[in-house]
């Protein structure tokens, strides 16, 4: 990665970052609809996939808008977040309930990962007079809070259904 010298350098590597974690989420997503057994969750992860398709096409609009070809930048916090799934599939033999459960809160740390890269991105955009990537980013963001809001449902019932049979 070239020296960032100047806002403008670390706004096109934080929409290649962002860039990076949608297309991985692209192939993250099938796998997590298929691994889990709650159907409202598998069909959340289904239907977030197509939004995570729709943002890549947006991001590839902001850096056609710049000028620049649409080119992800490794990102060591959405790997991380894959990576801590991974070992945990690894390490645990999860029942099923279990498992949904653990899904719901990787899938809400990496909504809340996506909110705050496109709020900073979205501010960046603006302060360098990007309105149309502000806009184009904003939609992105828009989905993003929608996704958590809907896994944060789905966790809160997983987790009453859960101590419900565990304790009672």
């Amino acid at each position: 990665m070239p020296q960032m010298t100047s806002p403008q350098d670390l706004f096109v590597h934080e929409l290649q970052d962002v860039y990076y974690a949608e297309n991985t989420l692209t192939k993250v997503l099938p796998k997590l609809a298929e691994e889990v057994s709650d159907d409202e969750l598998a069909k959340a992860f289904e239907h977030h996939l197509e939004e995570t398709q729709q943002q890549i096409n947006n991001l590839e609009e902001v850096f056609e808008g710049l000028g620049l070809q649409a080119q992800g930048e490794k990102c060591p916090g959405i790997d991380g977040i894959k990576e801590e799934h991974d070992s945990f599939m690894k390490e645990n033999d999860p029942s099923e309930d279990l498992l949904d459960v653990f899904v719901t809160g990787a899938a809400a740390r990496t909504e809340h990962y996506e909110i705050a890269a496109y709020t900073g991105l979205i501010g960046m955009a603006k302060s360098l007079g990007e309105t149309k990537a502000a806009g184009l980013l904003e939609e992105n963001l828009k989905q993003e809070k929608e996704a958590l809001r809907k896994v944060e449902t789905i966790s809160k019932r997983l987790l009453k259904d859960n101590v419900k049979e565990t304790v009672g």
